[in-house]
């Protein structure tokens, strides 16, 4: 008999919790047609029985399997007997909680909040609340709050499941996005941090958050398992895509990582300088740029093929020397958009003229100098530095808030004539002003 209870002991032991405590006891064997194939919300701690914070755990676990008695179902895995389990989840550390929700189970959510009862009943609390909004089909208000509880704010743009390919993956932005969850601490940390790098970055790096517990689509989507995990995502990436970020937290850290990878980013492509024909295309070209350069090119009829190519590859050249400016570059034909030559003020002094906008503040500046490499440059150096004389764009050849574009068709690189009037037969036609009839 007594070898019988030496032997029985130590699993006695390693036992925190009874059934009476509301607590399953789930093991290697047990764990997938319990939880994985339950329709039920799990949470799940996992333990060692010599770890002092999982001893100090027991009492507010045992009562948050009370409040959520009938709610949700509650486990306990002891880590150094179920090896298979801990290691699955990639458990690094005693005491660690994952909550299985109601959807995808194979990805569970990492619980970082206080280790009390009553933050471990708010999770569930919030988790079942998403799912009811979800199945109802109604416009849940979660991510606004969630938003003001973590922080986000001002340049720092909000995400969900809908918005995150459109922004984001389908998107010519470069993006830092970082997914959280409310209740963690380290969020709401990071959160001052999070909003001062999104204001030193404006138009160059968008900064984004997503409620992970809200929106665990794209969150499932990107293995996130832990809060708060950032990702960099370059312009048109894929769902497949975003770069780990593992520096440190604050502004400074994070602004000078974001200028690192977008300088990757520049300079792994050539800029564009496209030919304004439509309101889309020139908009695509000129949005959230710190500034958009207009060049207006002489007629086809007045500088033929040879001669605009000259002067398209200026502003290439001008273009690739600025390119790690956040600027869009734009050229149209003299005459081809004759509100937006009005609306910049353009009158007869002839072509090419050069105008650097703020897209933004919808005011801008005229380049007064040769229309050359040097020049160019010279003129958006002085824009940089505050210096020209800056106009509000006339609002009278706007469209609502932006230019008013007619779409034309687009140049076909080929020279072009004035076409030949013919000859006008004037015979019948007396032109001797002496006679008049009385």
């Amino acid at each position: 008999m007594r070898l019988i209870l030496l032997l029985f002991l130590p699993v006695w032991i390693n036992c925190f919790y009874t059934s009476s405590d509301g607590i399953v006891e789930l093991t290697d064997s047990n764990f997938d047609s319990k939880v994985l194939k339950s329709d039920r919300i799990w949470v799940v701690e996992f333990y060692a029985p010599y770890c002092g914070h999982c001893k100090s755990l027991v009492p507010e676990y045992k009562k948050a399997a009370k409040l959520l008695k009938g709610i949700a179902s509650i486990g306990s895995i002891d880590g150094t007997i179920q090896k298979a389990l801990p290691s699955k989840y990639g458990i690094k550390g005693w005491p660690t909680i994952k909550i299985f929700g109601l959807g995808d189970k194979s990805k569970p959510i990492d619980y970082d909040g206080p280790r009390t009862a009553k933050g471990i009943a708010e999770v569930i609390q919030k988790t079942i609340k998403k799912t009811l909004e979800e199945r109802s089909g109604g416009k849940s208000k979660k991510s606004e709050k969630s938003s003001k509880k973590s922080g986000i704010s001002g340049k720092v743009v909000t995400l969900t499941d809908s918005n995150f390919e459109k922004l984001v993956l389908n998107s010519k932005d470069t993006w830092m996005v970082e997914f959280f969850a409310p209740w963690c601490g380290h969020c709401q940390k990071l959160a001052p941090e999070w909003e001062k790098a999104a204001k030193a970055m404006a138009g160059k790096v968008k900064f984004g958050a997503l409620d992970a517990t809200a929106h665990q689509s794209i969150s499932r989507k990107f293995g996130i398992q832990g809060f708060p995990t950032i990702k960099f995502f370059a312009p048109g990436s894929t769902s497949s895509d975003g770069e780990d970020y593992q520096g440190g937290r604050t502004s400074s850290e994070l602004i000078s990582y974001s200028e690192s990878k977008l300088e990757d980013v520049v300079n792994s492509k050539d800029l564009e300088v496209i030919e304004g024909t439509s309101s889309d295309s020139i908009q695509e070209t000129c949005q959230n740029r710190q500034l958009c350069i207009f060049a207006f090119l002489p007629s086809i009829f007045d500088c033929q093929a040879k001669c605009r190519n000259e002067k398209l590859e200026i502003l290439r050249k001008v273009a690739q020397n600025f390119k790690k400016r956040s600027f869009g570059w734009v050229w149209l034909e003299a005459g081809a958009q004759s509100d937006v030559e009005k609306a910049f003020e353009i009158g007869d002094s002839g072509y090419p003229v050069v105008v650097a906008m703020s897209p933004s503040k919808l005011k801008f500046t005229t380049q007064i100098g040769q229309f050359s490499v040097d020049g160019i440059k010279e003129f958006l150096n002085s824009v940089t530095y505050g210096k020209g004389r800056v106009r509000d764009v006339q609002p009278a050849h706007l469209s609502g808030n932006w230019l008013k574009i007619v779409e034309t068709a687009p140049w076909d690189g080929l020279d072009k004539e004035l076409p030949i009037v013919e000859d006008i037969d004037l015979s019948d036609i007396d032109l001797d002003s002496s006679k008049s009839e009385l």
